[in-house]
């Protein structure tokens, strides 16, 4: 929407206060991301009826969600666009426009795009949808069924995002590890890496959202052959207990997840992110015992923690045993507990090592094992100048939870 708004002549401010129109993309798949949405749309209305601004238009999850519903809720709204509806966003601006579309079925490269992260480190959507149907998820009901996007599209949008300065590439889906199973007829992941790697300018490709039962040999063998392809793989588990993964209709068991584990492990200085859910209906105290020891014994890099959210319309709503917000959200505390407890473990290990960092900023950056935004940052103490893009080496000399410093060692090419 953005790229189509730059070429269509509109000038992308970031202070709502400087702006004609504000145009919101929102997250609607649990309901605190709705919350928030609606938090983001109250505060835009407000500065409507001051007349700081002429025109709102939501997009988005939410818009495809709640269509009329949220216009009812918010009716300073000006246009609705639903999914497949954000080539509309030029019309919106100047028409009121109510679009709300069942998503598409195939999936493209963008026709404009205007990159809202820092150049040098970008996503980069290879498929959108879903098929795993977890009965605590609502994403195949908003974004539909899993659809890939061509390979030679995949590989155009790269190059382009390269030539704009891209160092790093976060390739991202619901389900990154089924790429292609739709347009060619099985997993094509690799596939595309192959293709990928060869992208100029790039230095590292980063793999997020993988589904752990789909984590093949193939894969890995590409992983730990290609030092394009970064030594981390984001791969949510949810949980450890064959009780609960069985309600959660995810496939994985105990044993298979630890062996996942263990043959990511086998690629050196791999670092594996997970996410954990507590107090999903049914989770009885020993569920979640055996979840706190596979959090202890798996020692991952990283973790996100979050309490169960039931959300109306997902198979989990209707489920007996459900638990209690206070003790939902009580598990998920000791969970983090548990978590930074592996951390402290891991930076231990981690003191004064020489890693690869790269900078997003003239002071601080990431290395491999920290994918952006989600994963902490590394503080750099140098006397040379470095910018956002660069590559250096730097030596750790203290960690504390995911906030870690280091001196600067040498830039590399």
């Amino acid at each position: 929407m953005m790229g189509l708004l730059h070429g269509a002549g509109h000038e992308i401010v970031s202070d709502c206060a400087l702006a004609d129109a504000a145009v919101i993309n929102t997250c609607g798949f649990l309901a605190s991301a709705a919350r928030e949405s609606s938090r983001e749309i109250a505060k835009l209305i407000v500065l409507k009826r001051a007349g700081k601004l002429k025109k709102i238009v939501v997009a988005g999850c939410l818009a495809q969600r709640s269509g009329g519903a949220l216009l009812k809720k918010f009716p300073g709204i000006d246009s609705l666009l639903g999914l497949s509806a954000e080539g509309g966003i030029t019309a919106a601006l100047k028409t009121k426009t109510v679009r709300v579309d069942a998503p598409p079925a195939a999936l493209c490269a963008p026709k404009a795009r205007m990159t809202a992260t820092l150049p040098h480190s970008v996503y980069l959507k290879i498929a959108d949808g879903c098929d795993n149907r977890c009965s605590y998820c609502a994403i195949p009901g908003i974004r539909g069924p899993f659809r890939s996007k061509p390979v030679e599209d995949v590989v155009a949008e790269a190059r382009a995002l390269a030539a704009n300065g891209a160092r790093e590439i976060s390739l991202i889906a619901q389900d990154t590890t089924l790429y292609g199973t739709d347009l060619y007829g099985k997993v094509s992941l690799v596939r595309l890496l192959r293709e990928l790697v060869k992208t100029k300018g790039v230095r590292w490709l980063r793999l997020m959202y993988a589904y752990p039962d789909r984590i093949d040999d193939s894969l890995l063998r590409f992983i730990a052959d290609n030092p394009k392809i970064c030594r981390y793989v984001d791969m949510p588990v949810q949980h450890a207990s064959d009780h609960v993964l069985k309600l959660m209709n995810r496939r994985s068991t105990q044993e298979s997840l630890a062996e996942t584990v263990r043959r990511l492990r086998r690629i050196r200085d791999m670092a594996l992110r997970t996410t954990f859910m507590a107090g999903f209906p049914g989770e009885m105290r020993k569920d979640f015992k055996i979840l706190k020891d596979f959090l202890l014994r798996e020692k991952f890099d990283s973790a996100a923690i979050f309490a169960f959210s039931p959300e109306k319309g997902t198979p989990a709503w209707a489920l007996s045993g459900k638990i209690p917000a206070a003790v939902r959200n009580r598990r998920a505390d000791e969970l983090a507990r548990l978590q930074s407890r592996v951390v402290d473990g891991l930076n231990r290990e981690l003191a004064g090592k020489t890693v690869t960092v790269l900078m997003d900023s003239p002071s601080c950056g990431r290395m491999e094992s920290q994918a952006p935004d989600v994963d902490g940052h590394v503080e750099i103490q140098s006397s040379a100048p470095l910018r956002a893009g660069d590559f250096i080496k730097a030596k750790i000399v203290s960690a504390r939870g995911y906030a870690r410093k280091a001196v600067f060692v040498s830039k590399l090419p």
